[in-house]
């Protein structure tokens, strides 16, 4: 029997696990997740796009955290903001202030078992989401927790795109500025978000707080009408399919992975033919391989069906939102990718108050004042190079 034989065999019967146990996961997580979002509520919000006044402020509301500090990330990094973050949390709970932290087992990698002792010394509560666990390995190795959601003391809630990492404040000289959009959010909504932590919480960590009412105070109403939807297996294809579908005049889609699956692309193919403006953003510069070249043979098609494709210049653009006819924006942790569809547990903000979409209008129409127009031309052009990884993009584009 011939090496090259034997190996051929190994490499059939590994594809063979790879595919089995991916689709056996998957019918599994389909079978028992469930549809979770709220009613339209109310709440106030505020919203920041660059992350050292988010920080600035974030680090201010935990430090003056009274009672609890409920923290899930999908990254936490070991780097000097990540230091400080958690020493924060350490400070807190060391106070006598009960500090939960839930972050991603991939995702969180670089937070090692001697940072976690540390934590639990202090007194922080612990655990980490989505750990890789038999019997589905490799699809447990890609079902990821996406979500960034922080409430302090039950009254303060910030939802949205940014990590905690030094690439997040701008100090990562290959992305330059970081570009993102994340929500500060007070108001009886910020119930729902505690809620959703506490959910998350009870399948990571093992303790159902659900029925403790100190972790739900009673709060005034706000001004701005919206909806939570927390999203898993399939159901956020299913959102983006009924946004696209209202739309009546215009369309704007701001991604750092734009990796439609073929049921959104069709919608979005159909929108221009029936007249809808479609405007999508992207980053001009890629922080992950492949995933820029992954994106190309869809904007392709919906460049020669009339849409108007930029790429933010002035650093790295990680924004995700999905604004309709001016009259709902979807703000949150979801990419505009089949990752974010079909795999990561992710949550998004629908938001229905004129004059807060009037705002984010405004902080979209500065960043592709801040970015080149793609043309069809210049996808087209020969890049024999560029050619390969979109050959090998588009084979792996449901992981990227």
């Amino acid at each position: 029997m011939t090496f090259a034989f034997v190996s051929s065999v190994l490499l059939f019967l590994i594809l063979l696990w790879l595919v089995l146990d991916f689709q056996l996961g998957k019918k599994k997580h389909l079978s028992i997740v469930s549809r979770n979002e709220t009613a339209i509520i109310h709440g106030n919000f505020d919203i920041f796009t660059h992350g050292k006044k988010l920080f600035a402020d974030y680090f201010h509301e935990l430090r003056n955290a009274k009672k609890h500090i409920h923290v899930l990330f999908y990254i936490v990094n070991d780097d000097a903001i990540s230091q400080e973050f958690l020493s924060i949390l350490k400070e807190k709970a060391s106070n006598g202030v009960e500090v939960r932290l839930l972050i991603d087992r991939l995702g969180s990698w670089k937070v090692k078992k001697a940072a976690v002792k540390a934590l639990r010394a202090a007194g922080v509560q612990f655990a980490f989401s989505n750990t890789i666990k038999l019997p589905y390995l490799f699809y447990s190795s890609q079902v990821r927790n996406h979500r960034k959601i922080s409430i302090i003391d039950g009254e303060i809630g910030y939802l949205g795109g940014f990590n905690v990492g030094k690439e997040y404040i701008d100090e990562e000289p290959s992305l330059g500025i970081w570009r993102d959009y994340h929500l500060k959010i007070t108001g009886p909504s910020v119930n729902f978000l505690q809620s959703e932590f506490l959910i998350d919480w009870a399948e990571y960590a093992g303790k159902n707080l659900q029925a403790n009412s100190a972790y739900f105070p009673a709060l005034e109403g706000g001004a701005v009408r919206h909806q939570f939807m927390p999203t898993e297996a399939h159901h956020l294809e299913q959102n983006y399919l009924r946004l696209i579908e209202q739309a009546d005049h215009s369309m704007i889609i701001g991604s750092p992975y734009f990796i439609p699956s073929n049921q959104i692309m069709a919608e979005l193919l159909a929108a221009l033919k029936r007249g809808i403006q479609l405007t999508i953003i992207v980053p001009f510069t890629a922080d992950h391989p492949l995933v820029q070249e992954a994106s190309f043979r869809y904007l392709r098609k919906l460049l020669r069906a009339g849409a108007m494709v930029y790429q933010y210049k002035k650093g790295f653009y990680h924004a995700k939102t999905l604004v309709i006819d001016d009259k709902i924006c979807d703000i949150g942790t979801a990419n505009f990718d089949k990752r974010s569809m079909f795999l990561n547990k992710e949550i998004n903000c629908y938001i229905y108050d004129p004059a807060f979409i009037q705002r984010l209008v405004d902080v979209l129409k500065k960043d592709i004042n801040d970015s080149e127009h793609l043309t069809l031309a210049e996808l087209n052009k020969l890049n024999l190079a560029r050619s390969i990884k979109e050959f090998i993009a588009a084979i792996v584009s449901y992981f990227l």
